[in-house]
C-alpha cells in the first residue's frame, strides 16, 4: 500500500467465540461477523490474559501481562505512564478516537486516544476493590448474581442497549466527520460495545429472531458443588448460586437472550462496515474484531467469566485486511498481548518501531500471512480478582493447558483430545512431561508469593482511598464527552455549504 492503513478496532464485551458461526456450528445469526471471517484471518485459539474486563483491556492495550502493570482487578488504576499502542499510533501520525467502553480506572481517561466521544459505562474510581482475604462464601452486591440469568429475556429498553446505540451513533458520526474534515491523517478508531455482557436484555425485535430456533443447552452439565475444583466452588458463591435456584429452562432462556444480543452487536458491526464503504475507506482499513473475555453461559454450571475454562478465557479474534492477508484460519495459540506489536507493524509497513518499554506479545503478521515457522504457540494468563484466594495462572502451549496456583490442585487438560476439559490429566504419569514443562513456564513467569504480597498491599491501599475520596468534596474521574454546541451544525459558519461539507466538527473532544 502507498499509504498507511486505517484501523477500525471493534470490541464486544463478554463474547464467547464458541457461539459464533465463524467458530463452529451454532444457532447464532451473525452475518456481518461471518463476512469478516470469510474474507479475513480468523484466529481459532485466541485468549485474553485475564478473564475480567478492566485487566484484560489494560493488558491488551499495553501489550504487557496484567501483573507487570499492576492490573489486579476491576478497580485498579491503569497507570498513565504505561504506553499503549495508541500512544505509538499518535506519534506515527494517526488520529486516534474511542467510542464506547474501555473501563479505564483512574484520572487518565484517554491513554493515548486523542479523542473520546462517549463516556464509559462503569465507574472510573476504586469502588469495586475486592479482598482476597474474604471467606470463599462471601457474596458482595456488586458481584454478578443469578438475577442476570433469571431475568434474561426481551426488554423494551436497557442501559446496555442505550449505551451501545450511543457508541454506534457517535462512531458512525465520527467516521463521516473525519472523512469530511480534510484531516489527511489515517485514523485509528476503537468502537467498544458493552453487549453481550449481562444483563441479557435484548430488544424484542432481536429476541423474536430466535422464535423458531432450537437453543442448544450447555455441552457440559452443571457439576455439583462437591465435585468441583476449588476455584469453581468459590465461583459458585462469587456468582450467587447459593442465593437463587436456577433450572434448565432458565439457562436456555438466558442463552437465547445472549444469542439475541450477540445478533444485535453483529448488526452494529455491519453498520460500521457499511460506513467504511460509504466514506471510501473500506479498501485501506484494517478491521480487528475481538472481545475482552468470554462468557461461560452455564457450561459446567459456571456463568459469566472469572474462570480459566475455555468458555471464559477464550476470545474471538478476526483480522480483516484483504489488501494485506488472504483469508486464513490460524490454529496456533495467540493472545491479546500479540495485538500491540501486530498493529504497530501494520502501521509501520512491516517494521516495529523502537519501543520505550518491552512488551510481552509477538507480532501476528507471519501467522496471518501463513509464513510463520517458529511461533512459540504459548499463552500465559493470570487471575487475582474476585473469587481468588491467591494468584492463579494459566499456561497453554500446544494442546496442553495448565491451571495452577500455590494451594489449589493443578488442572491439566489436553484440549485437542478433550476440548470440553472433562479429564484432569495432572496426575497421569504419561503426562508428567507436559505438566513439568508448563509448571516450569509458570515458575519462570511469576513469583506467586511476591505477586500475592503486591495484590494484598494494593487492595489494602485502595480500600483506604475509597473511604478518603468519598469524604468531603468528591471529584469524579468519569470521562465527560464535552461538546461545544456553538460549533455544531450550521451556526455562524458564514458558508452553509462549507459547514454541511464537514469543515465544522460535529463533536469536540475534551
Amino acid at each position: 500500500m502507498a499509504k498507511r492503513p486505517n484501523f477500525l478496532f471493534i470490541m464486544a464485551d463478554q463474547l464467547a467465540p464458541q457461539v459464533l458461526p465463524a467458530y463452529g456450528r451454532t444457532p447464532v445469526q451473525a452475518p456481518h461477523l461471518d463476512r469478516l471471517a470469510e474474507d479475513g484471518v480468523t484466529f481459532e485459539n485466541a485468549y485474553c490474559n485475564f478473564p475480567l474486563c478492566a485487566p484484560a483491556r489494560f493488558s491488551m492495550l499495553s501489550g504487557c501481562l496484567p501483573s507487570r502493570i499492576g492490573a489486579f482487578d476491576n478497580a485498579v488504576e491503569f497507570p498513565a505512564s504505561v504506553p499503549t499502542f495508541h500512544h505509538y499510533l499518535r506519534t506515527a501520525g494517526y488520529r486516534t478516537c474511542l467510542a464506547g467502553k474501555m473501563h479505564f480506572v483512574g484520572p487518565d481517561q484517554l491513554h493515548g486516544y486523542e479523542e473520546r466521544v462517549t463516556t464509559d459505562v462503569y465507574p472510573a474510581n476504586f469502588q469495586w476493590v475486592p479482598d482476597m482475604r474474604l471467606d470463599s462464601g462471601v457474596w458482595l452486591e456488586w458481584y454478578h448474581s443469578m438475577r442476570a440469568v433469571l431475568d434474561a429475556g426481551p426488554h423494551r429498553h436497557s442501559v446496555n442497549v442505550a449505551y451501545d446505540d450511543e457508541a454506534e451513533f457517535e462512531a458512525v458520526r465520527w467516521l463521516h466527520e473525519h472523512a469530511d474534515s480534510g484531516d489527511g491523517r489515517p485514523f485509528a478508531l476503537t468502537v467498544s460495545f458493552f453487549s453481550p455482557h449481562d444483563p441479557y436484555l435484548p430488544p424484542p425485535v432481536w429476541w423474536e429472531k430466535y422464535n423458531d430456533v432450537e437453543i442448544d443447552p450447555p455441552r457440559v452439565d452443571d457439576i455439583p458443588l462437591e465435585d468441583r475444583d476449588p476455584h469453581s466452588r468459590r465461583h459458585w458463591f462469587l456468582t450467587g448460586r447459593h442465593r437463587d435456584t436456577i433450572g434448565e429452562a432458565d439457562v436456555l432462556r438466558m442463552r437465547r437472550a445472549y444469542y439475541a444480543v450477540t445478533s444485535y452487536v453483529d448488526a452494529k458491526v455491519g453498520r460500521l462496515l457499511d460506513t467504511l464503504q460509504a466514506i471510501g475507506a473500506a479498501g485501506d482499513t484494517v478491521v480487528v474484531f475481538t472481545s475482552d473475555h468470554g462468557d461461560s453461559l452455564g457450561e459446567r454450571g459456571l456463568f459469566f467469566k472469572m474462570s480459566f475454562y475455555e468458555w471464559s478465557a477464550r476470545v474471538p479474534l478476526i483480522v480483516h485486511a484483504p489488501f494485506a492477508f488472504a483469508p486464513r484460519r490460524v490454529a496456533e495459540n495467540v493472545s491479546h498481548l500479540d495485538l500491540f506489536p501486530t498493529l504497530l507493524e501494520l502501521a509501520g509497513d512491516g517494521a516495529l518501531p523502537e519501543l520505550a518499554a518491552p512488551v510481552d506479545g509477538s507480532s501476528l503478521l507471519a501467522l496471518a500471512g501463513g509464513t510463520a515457522t517458529d511461533w512459540p504457540d504459548l499463552v500465559c494468563a493470570e487471575y487475582t480478582a474476585e473469587g481468588a484466594r491467591e494468584p492463579m495462572a494459566m499456561v497453554r502451549k500446544g494442546p496442553h493447558k495448565l491451571i495452577a496456583s500455590r494451594s489449589d490442585p493443578p488442572l491439566l487438560y489436553d484440549l485437542a483430545a478433550d476440548p470440553d476439559e472433562l479429564e484432569n490429566l495432572a496426575q497421569r504419569p504419561d503426562r508428567a512431561g507436559a505438566r513439568a514443562e508448563l509448571e516450569s513456564i509458570v515458575a519462570g513467569t511469576w513469583d506467586m508469593e511476591d505477586l500475592e504480597r503486591q495484590v494484598l498491599a494494593s487492595q489494602s491501599a485502595r480500600r483506604l482511598l475509597v473511604k478518603a475520596l468519598a469524604a468531603g468534596k468528591i471529584t469524579s474521574w468519569d470521562f465527560q464527552p464535552l461538546r461545544d454546541a456553538s460549533r455544531q451544525y450550521y451556526r455562524d459558519a458564514g458558508d452553509v455549504q462549507t459547514a454541511y461539507a464537514g469543515s465544522l466538527p460535529v463533536t469536540s473532544a475534551s
